[in-house]
């Protein structure tokens, strides 16, 4: 097709991994796997699939009922991205979800606002301002089976890495993920300011 892109695929891929930040949210998916006695990575990677496909081809139709625009969405994502990151370069916490129940764990809080969250559908909007539509759905598939596989082996990748590990890989994404917001704000504003 002719609006697929390699170097798009790959920058999309690499913010919705950052944003998802599957590897950095393994002690939460130890710690709800240990309370709920079990999670369904298929059931989880479904929803949250389905989750960010429905809000990529909609979200933009839904903020029209409100009178915003893609670009206006995409200055307010960067700004969230920008202290998603900083929670993960800082290693402090700025946003509180409260707990799910134990008997949809893979779903709530799981799939949704774990992986497919406020940060990921602001994410998603913002790189419709910038990347063609196509492009993004090829990155959101892409990371599904990181996410599969990270849940089916949270237990064994907690070993691998140790808490240490997880801290630099969290910090690692946590800059590009800064950089990222920056380059999002500086690009979409002046569409405003214009």
């Amino acid at each position: 097709m002719e609006h697929i892109n390699l170097s798009q695929i790959g920058s999309c891929f690499m913010i919705l991994f950052a944003v998802i930040d599957i590897i950095g949210s393994l002690p939460v998916i130890i710690k709800i796997k240990q309370e709920s006695g079990n999670i369904q990575p298929i059931t989880t990677t479904a929803v949250s699939l389905l989750l960010m496909m429905g809000f990529l081809f909609a979200g933009a139709k839904f903020l029209e009922l409100f009178g915003v625009d893609v670009n206006s969405f995409a200055v307010a994502g960067s700004i969230l991205l920008f202290f998603i990151a900083m929670e993960m370069v800082l290693g402090i916490k700025i946003f509180k979800q409260k707990d799910g129940t134990e008997k949809v764990a893979s779903i709530v809080p799981l799939a949704f606002p774990i992986i497919a969250g406020a940060g990921t559908f602001s994410t998603l909007i913002s790189l419709r301002a910038e990347y063609h539509q196509i492009n993004i759905l090829i990155a959101i598939v892409l990371n599904m089976p990181l996410i599969y596989i990270t849940l089916r082996m949270a237990g064994k990748l907690e070993k691998f890495f140790g808490i240490g590990g997880i801290s630099v890989i969290e910090k690692v994404f946590g800059v590009i993920l800064l950089a990222i917001s920056v380059k999002l704000f500086s690009n979409n504003i002046t569409h405003l300011l214009g």
